[in-house]
């Protein structure tokens, strides 16, 4: 019998990509360890859609790393002074903070597209 749990409260939360409870996650764990290469390059694109018509700034195809994704979207939301929110490969920041994003990733010495 192939079936996936949906909810169960003696595990806690149950990951959406390889069905294991978080704590026991075999992709997360492997997506937090992988290595950043020294050569970056960053993607810039602006969405609106299915948002509610609000601008968002997303910065994808970025080295799948938990900890690098995290620190990175602390310090751009830091510079531009806004919020935001890291999702898989991606980091989102509210509003259309393309420039500003572009010239921060440059000076960290990222190759920028978009």
């Amino acid at each position: 019998m192939n079936s996936k749990t949906v909810f169960s409260t003696g595990v806690g939360r149950i990951c959406s990509g390889c069905g294991w409870p978080e704590r026991d996650c075999k992709c997360s764990s492997r997506a937090s360890t992988e290595s950043v290469p020294d050569k970056i390059v960053a993607k810039l694109r602006i969405e609106k859609t299915g948002r509610g018509g609000k601008t968002v700034t997303v910065v994808y195809d970025l080295p799948p790393n938990a900890a690098f994704l995290r620190d990175l979207s602390q310090e751009l939301k830091r510079a531009c002074g806004t919020g935001g929110a890291v999702a898989e490969d991606a980091i989102e920041l509210q509003g259309d903070l393309r420039d500003r994003v572009r010239e921060l990733l440059l000076s960290k010495g990222f190759a920028v597209k978009g």
